[in-house]
Order: C-alpha cells, then structure tokens, then sequence
C-alpha cells in the first residue's frame, strides 16, 4: 500500500474544490493529503483505496463522513470552524476527528458521494423546455443516477436569471443563477421561457411521470436519507444548504419513485415500456464518472437502442450534463431522427448556464 497514491486524490481533490469555489474544502483537502503521505490518521482511514477511480472521488467522500458527524453534533470545535470558513483553524479539530473516530469513518468511506444537487436544473432546465416546446406532449422523466429523486422536481422549483424567469413563484426553492452565451440564442429563450403571468412559450410543463434509478438511492424522507445528503454539501457554500433543504421541501410534497438498480438494465426494462403520448426523457447529471467502463458502454447501447424505436407518438430525448473541462457540457438528443444538440456550458453546482 502507498500513501502518495491516496495523497494525489487527495490533492487532486483539493484542486478541484478551489475551482468550485470552496476554499475551506480546498484548504483542509491540502492538508489531508500532506497528513496521508506521512502515513498519519487519514491514511489510517483510507488506506486500501488507492487504486479507486479517480472520479469516484474519495476525497469528496473523506469530508462527507466527516461532516455528518458535524452536522450530527459530535464535533462541536470543528463546527465553529466550519462556520468560520477557515481551514487551517479547522485542520487541528478535523484531525483529531478522524484521529478519534478511524474505525468507524473507515466503514463509512465506502460509501458512494449522493450529492443531488438541484443547483444543476438550471442548465438541465433548457433540455427539458425544448423537449416540451419540440414535441408538445407530457414528459415522461426518467433520472439515471438520481440519488434521492430530488431533481425529478425540477418543475416545481423557481428560476431565476437576468431578464429570465420560470416555475412557480410559491416554491419554496428558488434558483438563482448566471445566463450568459451567444445573444440571439439567450434572447430567444428568455422570450420562449416566460416569466410567472407573462410572456409566451410553454408557461408550465406537464409532466406525467417521475422515475429514477440508483445503484444507493437515498430515501428523502427519512431523517437518515436527509442527513446523508445534507453531508455532502460543502460547509462554506450556504446558499448550497439552503437550496437542499428547500428541495427536501419540495420533495416531500411532491411524489417521485427511486428504484435501486444500476444504470444500464433499468434503462433498458423502463425504456421498453410503451409511452403512447408522452414525450420520454431519459436524463443524468454529473453520473457517468462514477459507473464502470462496461457499465456505460451497455447505458448508452441501451439508449440508442430504444431511440431506434420512438415514434412522433412517442418520442425520446436523452439529456445529459457530464464532466468537460472547468464547467459541464449539456447535450440533448432527440428520436425520431437522432439529432444531437450540444445545448450549453453549465458549471458544476448549476451556475453559470452558457447557451450556446
């Protein structure tokens, strides 16, 4: 076993919090990594994991364990620094945390990061306003990787952008963001988008059905399944915070189905269902990283084999926002016929939307 292979995820890691904006994250990510080079307690705790696949980001998983025992009120000196936003003040108590609790955290590390964040319907928003405007009909949605179903609600959030708006003025989650990208485009869109009591274009969009898979779904109404993931939203990003808890809001007022299953089958079993006069919608955000090689090669085997099948009575898009570069590409494809879109450049947490 070799510490400095568990250190570069680590700084890695760090790197990439920096770029999204959390210094505390990116901060204390540093210092667990010199820590685990030196074969200190987060070496303890992680050891064995030096061969896990990069973008099953381990060091995500690190502060997540750790964080739920934060927000569970077993750490209070590391929650007074986590409420400073200051990680070297915050280094000596998550330490020692981890010192004190290695057997227990080494279980939990297992587990796999459920962020759900709902930041990125601001982009995914876009694919499904075309789908709607392309096709007419109800969507069928239909969410790979959805953790706790949170974005199957998606419809029932606020947006919000300059000289955009759409959703339900009432919803107790409104999404903030930044819409930039070519002006004919934007401008288009802030036109077909329309804002609550005006404009043109789809003011609301029907949606008949709200599915989803997950290899680890997260039941959103449980106090466990909430804590599991508050956990993972990042100490010093409160507007993330805030967005999840309006989401579990939303949730709960708002029925979704989440099936365990892994990624590929389910498509393939959900997609086979007739859907005469629906608009199917087969989306996912941020999940591919995290399946095998072969796992993704059979999804969209999966997919493309099903988009040979739909009809104008019962088309099927297929949207999607994966890892780039410093943002996430969303693209839409659409059967019958197959096109591809590249739709926009959305950042990871949702903001800013570039359209292109």
């Amino acid at each position: 076993m070799e510490p400095g292979a568990i250190a570069d995820q680590l700084r890695w890691q760090a790197d990439a919090c920096r770029m999204i904006g959390s210094p505390l994250y990116a901060g204390l990510l540093e210092r667990a990594a010199a820590d685990a080079a030196t074969g200190g307690p987060v070496w303890e705790v992680l050891r064995g994991h030096e061969d896990d696949p990069r973008f099953s980001v381990l060091g995500l998983r690190l502060m997540g364990i750790v964080n739920r025992r934060v927000l569970t009120g077993r750490e209070p000196r590391l929650a007074a620094a986590y409420e400073r936003g200051d990680a070297a003040s915050a280094w000596a108590p998550f330490r020692e945390a981890v010192e004190r609790n290695a057997a227990e955290l080494r279980g939990l590390v297992e587990a796999p990061v459920q962020t759900n964040e709902v930041g990125r319907c601001a982009g995914l928003l876009f694919g499904f306003l075309a789908v709607a405007a392309g096709t007419g009909l109800p969507l069928r949605l239909l969410e790979v990787g959805a953790s706790a179903g949170l974005n199957l609600r998606w419809d029932r959030f606020a947006y919000a952008a300059d000289g955009f708006r759409w959703g339900p003025a009432s919803s107790p989650l409104k999404i903030e963001f930044e819409l930039t990208g070519a002006s004919s485009a934007t401008a288009a869109l802030r036109r077909e988008a329309p804002r609550d009591g005006g404009g043109s274009g789809p003011r609301r969009v029907d949606v008949a059905e709200r599915r989803g898979c997950d290899a680890s779904p997260v039941d959103a109404a449980s106090e466990e399944g909430r804590l599991t993931l508050l956990s993972y939203v990042w100490p010093d990003q409160p507007e993330r915070i805030a967005r999840m808890r309006a989401a579990l809001e939303v949730a709960a007022a708002v029925p979704a189905t989440v099936e365990r299953a892994t990624a590929a089958d389910w498509t393939e079993r959900v997609l086979a269902e007739p859907a005469p006069g629906l608009a199917t919608v087969l989306y996912h955000s941020i999940v591919v990283q995290y399946l095998s090689e072969g796992e993704r090669a059979a999804l969209y085997e999966r997919i493309e084999a099903a988009g040979g099948r739909a009809s104008v009575g019962a088309p099927l898009a297929w949207l999607r926002m994966e890892p780039a570069d410093d943002r996430a590409d969303l693209h839409l494809t659409t059967w019958p016929g197959g096109e591809t879109r590249r739709l926009a450049r959305v950042g990871y947490h949702g903001s800013p939307v570039e359209l292109l």
